[in-house]
């Protein structure tokens, strides 16, 4: 079989798998957080914590426990990280810097996964599984908890609650996270992926040369950094390591952990805001933007190959183009940030689709939770754009996008562009950062963009090539990681505050229909337009002037 009839039945089977999974998934989704039943071990977990189940909790109320979780999480992975060389199971690990611990502690805390660090020799094994792999879960499941209260506000008739945090936390991680976590773990194990505690191994090559090899619990962390759209490899070479990522069926496989919550949420959005055709118009806008990254990355490097300029540089053999090219569509669409090939080295304009993915605001579809309410952000400015043009008072399924609900959404679109843009062009200003720079030109341009914008939009996908291993890039880019998750995330909520706060208006014939395929026409324009203007000065000096020269 061909290397193009491969990939298309990898396409088709990718697509069947989701279709076929997505749809219980998400029905699922919406019976956790609507479930007024706990769990016993849930019930345990809130007598230990002190949480009162049953009481909701105001938009200021559910951000300072976002925000709690968040810094407890913080100094918590800190100190392990810090200390790791005087802990058990340290296996020949070096440690860290202080600046790099800070910022693989925010990285992780923010489901941004961004790694300055050698993954095998930057951690321990006790610093992979009881500090990393434990924020993999939270961080995913604080993300998913946000999208539920925005979708909840939705709901609420003038009460101004929107639910408890805790609670969403917990059914998070128990219900969906955790069982899904297992049974990928298991997959993968079939799958060939390593699960041991084994010392290192050293091993003398044919040149004569020694190697170490090091095991650990890699299908565990692998199974959740996937699943919860995290993205940081347990090795340096990521998902493109066979102990990570043995074989094509593996790699299949981990894009469809990454692609299956975000592509079921929207199903779980329509289910709980009571009308289905509103979660397939969000759908039909994922899967558009999602659909046109993978074709044009797939197009771009098949036509690099096919023009013999080095398109297999980078990749794994035993994945080839397609794998590879479909790999990092799915992974900078998702907020993930694993990668099985090396995106420096993909085609300039192959490697401006991966970077205009997280361009787009990690929208299509984004990751656990943050995808999707970065989706209804994009609808709430569309619905006051087409509001605009028709005369109409705009409205959301029920809730009307006034001056404050507009201002929060607005926000929300600016803060991503500005730490972009300002870090990349304060990087480039100074000899310092500008020297570690493994290009120059346009192809150093997009190095120090595409660092940004995976921080900024909490990817931590790298473009390689950029030496970020220094103060100036540590602690910039955990700056941006942490203002580019935290500050989106309370505007979602003060603006789910706003939203739950009013009174549902009743459908009437001047209402704009926001289920139909127009609307989601409108969707996909309203978004190519916020990045067209913001990016593409950027991405003409960078990616297309490459493309061109």
């Amino acid at each position: 079989m061909s290397e193009a009839a491969a990939g298309l039945l990898s396409l088709l089977t990718l697509v069947v798998a989701l279709v076929v999974v997505c749809v219980p998934l998400g029905t699922w989704i919406a019976k956790v957080f609507t479930d007024t039943r706990h769990w016993r071990v849930e019930r345990v977990l809130y007598r230990v914590a002190g949480v009162d189940p049953e009481r909701e909790q105001g938009w200021r109320a559910y951000a300072v426990s976002v925000g709690a979780v968040s810094v407890v999480g913080f100094v918590l992975l800190l100190g392990l990280i810090l200390l790791q060389t005087s802990l058990p199971l340290r296996q020949g690990s070096d440690g860290m810097g202080v600046t790099t611990a800070v910022n693989t502690a925010v990285s992780f805390v923010t489901n941004t996964n961004w790694q300055s660090y050698a993954g095998e020799a930057g951690v321990t094994p006790l610093v992979q599984t009881l500090g990393l792999t434990i924020q993999n879960f939270v961080s995913a499941a604080v993300g998913l908890a946000v999208c539920i209260a925005l979708t909840r506000a939705l709901l609420r008739d003038g009460t101004g609650r929107i639910g408890n945090f805790w609670v969403d936390l917990v059914r998070g991680t128990v219900r969906v996270l955790l069982p899904g976590a297992v049974l990928a773990a298991v997959v993968l194990l079939v799958g060939g992926v390593v699960q041991n505690l084994a010392a290192p191994s050293t091993v003398t090559g044919l040149s004569g040369a020694e190697q170490v090899i090091r095991g650990g619990l890699v299908a565990s962390q692998e199974a959740i950094k996937e699943l919860g759209t995290n993205g940081g490899g347990y090795f340096n070479a990521n998902s493109a390591h066979p102990f990570e990522n043995p074989n094509p069926f593996t790699n299949l496989f981990e894009v469809f952990l990454l692609l299956v919550v975000p592509f079921a949420l929207p199903r779980a959005f329509g289910i709980m805001v009571g009308d289905r055709r509103q979660g397939r118009a969000l759908l039909g806008f994922a899967s558009v933007l999602f659909g046109a990254g993978v074709g044009l990355t797939t197009w771009a490097e098949v036509a690099a190959a096919s023009a013999s300029t080095g398109s297999m540089e980078g990749k794994e053999q035993r994945f080839g183009v397609w794998a590879s090219a479909l790999f990092g569509a799915a992974t900078t669409s998702t907020s993930t940030g694993a990668v099985n090939s090396l995106h420096e080295s993909y085609s300039p304009l192959g490697g401006g689709v991966v970077l205009t993915n997280m361009l787009l605001g990690e929208v299509s579809p984004g990751g656990v939770g943050s995808g999707l309410y970065g989706i209804v952000v994009i609808a709430i400015l569309s619905v006051f754009v087409a509001g605009l043009m028709v005369g109409r008072t705009p409205e959301y399924l029920g809730k009307t996008i006034g001056r404050r609900e507009i201002t929060m959404a607005a926000l929300y679109s600016l803060v991503m562009p500005v730490l972009v843009l300002g870090f990349t062009g304060a990087a480039l200003s100074m000899d310092g950062p500008r020297s570690t720079m493994l290009a120059s030109g346009p192809h150093g341009l997009t190095e120090v963009l595409y660092a940004y914008a995976s921080a900024a939009n909490n990817n931590g996908s790298a473009f390689a090539g950029l030496s970020a291993d220094n103060p100036w890039f540590n602690v910039t880019l955990a700056f941006c990681m942490a203002v580019g998750r935290f500050v989106p995330m309370m505007l979602v909520l003060g603006l789910a505050g706003s939203l739950a706060a009013q009174r549902r208006r009743p459908e009437t014939a001047g209402t704009m229909p926001t289920h139909t395929p127009l609307f989601t026409g409108l969707l996909v324009g309203i978004a190519l337009v916020l990045a067209g203007l913001t990016f593409f000065p950027a991405l003409a000096l960078g990616p297309l002037a490459e493309a061109l020269s």
